[in-house]
């Protein structure tokens, strides 16, 4: 209205080219470009007796602003994240990597939606292969709606049925500047604040932004922390089942006499207890999570000490399956990416059938099982759980726990970049 139509109107204009204040203008005799043009938000213009077309780039949208992700908060380092607009996620990346050799290519998925997406990456460190092989998979996609990030991803990886996310999501341009540095690939779709980095390994879901702005022993012990809420997420309300139901003597007789007071009067076997427990667990969460903030609250507070309470005093669930479902619980909300606590909870079930059937020996089976699929997955040709499989012993120093900054002079080779060595010797002051 201001640029275009008032002008116009008012004649206050000699050549149609006045109406590019501030605006691209250009011109074209192409009926598809100048519909494409038209959808982006452009103004065209027809003027009687020609053969071409005017048109104006107009467009207005209000957007949101650039805020911390909820999900991805830290308590050092940048607070700003990614929002629904591409080209200010695009942004975001430029200013922390000011290169020329940062590249952007740009795909339309969607014969209906034409959702643009864009791929990123360092072109000097990239491995040509990987990312011609996620242009391929993105480039020859048929779909009419596009929508989310999440849509992308399970149309491009490697094995739609494993369990365990093969793709990294996240809001944080701080945590996809440091994997574009060590060679990996950006994927961002325009409207999902969510940007894709792949390839990735299981152990990259277990890190913070936290364990590099902190000092090193910390982020260490923080990380260290992580992986053992694992193997407690995973395997805690199994190995309560087995101990009840089959090897009671590896409990203190102390122990064992609380444990058994408590389960006398529980008409449920153990099993039974933790499943319905673990199920009541997931839909809290999930009213707490569709519900306004204040209203969350109330349920987690109702959850935890109203029903928790009634059901132990109504001898439905035993005081111990309390406890264990809320170092159980606990435990699966430390790992920083939500996507993958969900996938360890889920990953409960089986343990805990496994180990109302067979004990001990079925966790072991059925850690052996899930060891034996994470060694045999693959993030686009890349091994997902390296550096343990296959065995890199040198890149275990940001793995389990994070050594000196100072001593991660090599990128991982999980996406094999093309050059390795980043730094020669960083403390240059130290070895004068």
């Amino acid at each position: 209205n201001d640029i275009i139509i008032e002008p116009l109107l008012q004649q206050k204009i000699e050549t149609f080219e006045q109406l590019a204040k501030g605006s691209k203008f250009q011109l074209s005799t192409d009926l598809t470009e100048i519909t494409s043009s038209l959808m982006l938000g452009y103004c065209i213009i027809l003027e009687e007796n020609q053969s071409f077309v005017y048109m104006a780039s107009v467009p207005k949208s209000q957007g949101r602003s650039i805020e911390e992700p909820m999900n991805e908060k830290t308590t050092k380092g940048s607070h700003e994240g990614f929002v629904e607009s591409l080209h200010t996620n695009i942004h975001l990346i430029r200013k922390r990597i000011i290169s020329p050799l940062l590249k952007v290519k740009y795909f339309k998925v969607g014969n209906i939606s034409n959702t643009k997406i864009a791929i990123i990456y360092i072109d000097q460190l990239v491995n040509r292969t990987i990312a011609e092989e996620i242009e391929k998979r993105i480039s020859t996609i048929k779909i009419d709606l596009l929508v989310s990030s999440g849509s992308l991803e399970e149309l491009i990886e490697d094995t739609s049925f494993s369990p365990f996310p093969q793709i990294l999501n996240t809001e944080r341009p701080d945590r996809v500047v440091s994997y574009l540095n060590e060679g990996k690939i950006t994927v961002l779709v325009d409207g999902d604040p969510r940007v894709l980095i792949l390839p990735i390994t299981f152990f990259a879901f277990y890190q913070s932004s936290d364990d590099y702005t902190s000092r090193w022993w910390i982020g260490s012990t923080l990380r260290f922390i992580r992986f053992f809420s694992f193997i407690i997420a995973i395997s805690f309300p199994a190995i309560y089942i087995a101990i009840v139901s089959f090897h009671s003597e590896v409990l203190p007789i102390g122990v064992l006499y609380t444990v058994r007071v408590g389960l006398e009067y529980v008409p449920f076997p153990p099993f039974l207890e933790a499943l319905v427990m673990q199920i009541i667990l997931e839909l809290l969460k999930e009213a707490s999570i569709r519900l306004p903030s204040p209203v969350a609250q109330t349920i987690g507070i109702v959850g935890g000490l109203v029903i928790g309470t009634a059901v132990v005093e109504s001898n439905l669930i035993s005081n111990t399956m309390i406890v264990v479902i809320g170092f159980t619980a606990i435990a699966s909300f430390v790992i920083p990416v939500e996507e993958m606590g969900t996938s360890v909870r889920l990953l409960g079930f089986p343990m805990m059938v496994a180990a109302a059937l067979f004990g001990f020996f079925g966790i072991v089976m059925m850690f052996m099982l899930l060891f034996i699929h994470l060694s045999k997955l693959e993030s686009f040709g890349s091994p997902y759980f390296s550096p343990l499989s296959p065995l890199k012993i040198k890149e275990l120093k940001d793995s389990f726990i994070r050594f000196p900054i100072w001593m991660l002079n090599n990128r991982p080779t999980d996406s094999k970049p093309n050059f390795i060595q980043q730094q020669w010797y960083s403390r240059v002051w130290k070895k004068k």
